[in-house]
């Protein structure tokens, strides 16, 4: 079943405060399901599967579904405005429930990443990314954790928006199975030991490469 809004008791607020929202950018529809553009897509369903969470509740533009992940209540979220965009479904999403960006963990793609590396981060710029871009300007803030996916091939990008949403390329779609449950991985340990922790476990320069976070 889905959460709804507590009351404004103290102890309501006390566990408002431990809700965390997890969101995985993308674009809806067939069309795009298998896009690199979608990596935040592919782990936030692979959380709902290994949780039994339905993501199916339609809420200010966003789909959600609210289940336990390490002990802590987490609602999941695929926005559905378009990555453009994606800021307003989250904001509502956040704002429904009284919670602000300390709350949020955010889950997308990173052309500036070799393919299967994963960076954990808690605040800077968008770098480009115009779903962070679109969240950053509708919370009116860049501190928020962020889970950055990989997803430059090993050979030149001539165009990054063709080919982000370009159905991904052969080689690595052997690859995305490995990814979505690493990073998946990743983000359960945010949940349950804080950002700091998974950044020193899970960030890492390419498959099967550690790196401590500097």
């Amino acid at each position: 079943m889905d959460a709804e809004p507590s009351s404004s008791s103290g102890n309501s607020s006390e566990h408002e405060r431990s809700v965390l929202v997890v969101a995985g950018l993308g674009n809806p529809g067939v069309r795009y399901e298998a896009t690199p553009h979608n990596a935040g897509f592919w782990v936030v369903d692979e959380l709902a599967k290994r949780h039994l969470i339905r993501i199916t509740k339609s809420e200010n533009g966003a789909l959600t579904g609210s289940g336990i992940i390490r002990n802590r209540q987490v609602i999941l979220v695929k926005p559905q405005t378009f990555m453009n965009n994606s800021g307003a479904g989250i904001a509502a999403v956040l704002k429904y429930r009284n919670l602000g960006s300390e709350n949020l963990i955010v889950v997308h793609d990173e052309l500036d990443l070799p393919w299967s590396a994963l960076r954990i981060k808690t605040n800077g710029s968008a770098a480009g990314h115009n779903g962070v871009k679109s969240i950053i300007a509708v919370l009116k803030t860049n501190v928020f954790n962020r889970v950055r996916v990989g997803i430059r091939p090993n050979h030149p990008v001539d165009d990054a928006a063709e080919y982000v949403l370009a159905p991904l390329e052969r080689e690595m779609r052997e690859e995305v199975g490995e990814l979505v449950s690493y990073t998946a991985d990743a983000i359960e340990t945010i949940v349950a030991e804080g950002a700091v922790k998974a950044m020193a476990k899970f960030n890492r320069r390419a498959l099967g490469i550690q790196e401590e976070e500097e």
